[in-house]
């Protein structure tokens, strides 16, 4: 990741795609983004099988369950926000850094009902050179996915009937959940901040 470009983009609950990906949205300095992905297979060992095979067995049930999350290192500089608030056009301000992690901790602490304060999707850009169908396309950004390539049963998909849609620009869905945590220090005479942030991938009820 480049700190000095906006890859990674917090989204407010009260987005909207039909405005752009930079309103109602908070861009972050990233300069490294780490993906943790824990599989749970329950798993029961079979009474007498080592008595009757002379090897003892465990059997596994994959039930297509993990646990998704991302953790993100950066700074966060001055710059300016856009925000939309209901049918009033969009404003830009521009904030302090000191101003931008106190709103992010702010959104951190609220509830979802408060749709201008919590955040609920985290959008991390990377180049892709193949597109949703595995065709080689000019190189671009798409926002990271658990997803896989492919229609209702074909490649990737091949025995899945209902996938979600792999994401083919950047205006795509980013990743849904909320944030576990956000740690920020303010340091004397420094003009950004640093900051750690975890995100948990979860569909979020009701």
């Amino acid at each position: 990741m480049d700190a000095n470009e906006h890859n990674v983009f917090l989204k407010l609950q009260a987005f909207d795609e039909a405005d752009g990906l930079f309103v109602n949205t908070i861009p972050l300095k990233a300069a490294s983004v780490g993906f943790n992905t824990d599989k749970t297979i329950p798993a029961f060992p079979i009474p007498l099988s080592g008595a009757i095979t002379g090897e003892s067995t465990t059997v596994a049930l994959d039930l297509g369950m993990s646990n998704k999350s991302v953790s993100v290192q950066g700074i966060i500089t001055d710059q300016t926000i856009t925000k939309k608030h209901g049918d009033s056009p969009a404003t830009s301000i521009s904030f302090t850094a000191h101003e931008i992690a106190q709103m992010i901790a702010s959104g951190v602490d609220s509830t979802g009902l408060a749709e201008h304060q919590a955040f609920n999707e985290i959008v991390i850009l990377m180049p892709s050179k193949v597109d949703k169908d595995y065709n080689q396309v000019t190189e671009r950004k798409i926002p990271f996915t658990w997803k896989s390539r492919g229609d209702s049963l074909k490649l990737d998909n091949a025995r899945v009937p209902l996938p979600i849609s792999f994401p083919n620009s950047q205006t795509d869905d980013g990743l849904k959940g909320f944030i576990r945590s956000f740690g920020f220090t303010f340091s004397a005479e420094s003009v950004f901040i640093e900051f750690t942030l975890e995100f948990q991938v979860a569909v979020i009820l009701p």
